[in-house]
């Protein structure tokens, strides 16, 4: 009961942090935001769909929790995360759009060269940790003490993925410059930079010491990016766009099993492509 109360004031602290982390990047953005609307009156929108891999940097993973009334307290050092990006999907099954791990974007100019906009930023995601690591795991399984390499995976001691998504929510401010300003038709690029800053919404595949939960999506964490690339346009309001993406994201209180929680953090860099429509007014 002792540790099930301690487990309980420390889950409550890591919300309380995360909200008021949170809090604090969201009203930084809205003023930003309300800033830069006082400013510069709306000069049209548009939005995008496409798709993304990524590449992470390794991770130690946190577990506290129990299972079946087991407590533990462990961390699994240096792991290896991968992505599943199924963009053969585009090929193989068109109709089904959400398979793959994609993107979309509502963007809002901000003035009337186009050349500053704030972009609502939404990647679909998926980060897994890679089966059949040996990794360095140290703490406590009930009240057994280790501290030794071990095999992770669906045979191991644990499984853990963010497969129904990582899910990267961002505000990004978006700065271009477009390299034809006479004649807007068509065939010109547009280079950009993005930074943003947000939020995770996982929804969290866990096993641990033989228990699965696919759990529900969950607040999980804070992130921060820059993006760096150019769209063409095919037409006048019709172009395609292709960035590269790094960022930090850290989950601070990511669901598992019975109740428990995790924590971890990685870089990560993104490729994305994108189709979009501009909408003028």
């Amino acid at each position: 009961m002792q540790n099930k109360s301690q487990f309980s004031t420390m889950n409550n602290r890591i919300g309380v942090k995360t909200v008021k982390r949170l809090s604090v990047l969201l009203i930084v953005l809205f003023m930003f935001g309300s800033g830069a609307m006082a400013q510069f009156r709306l000069h049209g929108m548009y939005l995008q769909w496409g798709y993304n891999t990524e590449w992470y940097t390794n991770s130690t993973l946190h577990f506290k929790g129990a299972v079946n009334g087991v407590p533990h307290d462990f961390k699994a050092y240096n792991a290896k995360g991968v992505d599943q990006n199924d963009l053969d999907a585009i090929l193989k099954k068109p109709l089904q759009i959400s398979i793959p791990q994609y993107n979309y974007r509502v963007g809002f100019y901000l003035n009337k060269e186009k050349t500053k906009a704030i972009e609502l930023n939404f990647d679909h995601t998926k980060y897994i940790v890679k089966d059949n690591q040996r990794l360095r795991i140290k703490g406590t399984i009930g009240d057994k003490a280790f501290d030794q390499d071990t095999t992770v995976g669906h045979d191991g001691l644990f499984r853990f993925e963010h497969t129904n998504g990582a899910n990267f929510y961002h505000i990004n401010y978006v700065q271009f410059w477009p390299m034809n300003r006479t004649n807007r038709k068509a065939g010109y690029f547009v280079p950009m930079i993005k930074l943003g800053a947000g939020f995770m919404i996982p929804k969290t595949d866990v096993m641990i010491s033989g228990k699965r939960l696919d759990n529900k999506f969950h607040l999980a964490g804070y992130m921060a990016s820059v993006e760096g690339g150019a769209k063409y346009y095919i037409f006048r309001k019709f172009f395609v766009e292709a960035t590269a993406k790094t960022g930090w994201a850290n989950y601070t209180n990511a669901l598992t099993v019975d109740g428990g929680k995790a924590s971890h953090s990685f870089g990560y860099f993104e490729l994305i492509g994108t189709i979009g429509y501009d909408i003028n007014w």
